[in-house]
């Protein structure tokens, strides 16, 4: 029955295949990252009309005393510097 479920409900198969509807670890909020993970916060950025990309910037460890109670501003000024910037893209799961 399952190839026949497949055939006749073919997004089925991505649903299973990659699970992108499970947000793991379970019952946690994404939008605040620095809950997660040090010297990290949530941005966004619009790449075209209605279009909205949720991205974490984490700065490096040698700057996480720096980056202690800073501000989103902060953060945005960071990426401006000398420092490299790597790019990191996980996929279209849902969550990040």
């Amino acid at each position: 029955s399952v190839p026949f479920l497949i055939r006749l409900f073919p997004s089925l198969l991505n649903k299973f295949v990659y699970l992108n509807f499970l947000a793991f670890p379970f019952f946690v909020d994404f939008r605040r990252p620095e809950l997660l993970v040090n010297n990290t916060i949530s941005l966004y950025l619009t790449t075209e009309p209605g279009v909205t990309v949720g991205i974490w910037h984490t700065v490096p460890s040698s700057r996480g005393a720096e980056a202690q109670g800073k501000d989103q501003r902060w953060y945005e000024e960071a990426l401006g510097d000398a420092h490299p910037v790597i790019i990191y893209l996980h996929g279209n799961g849902g969550t990040r």
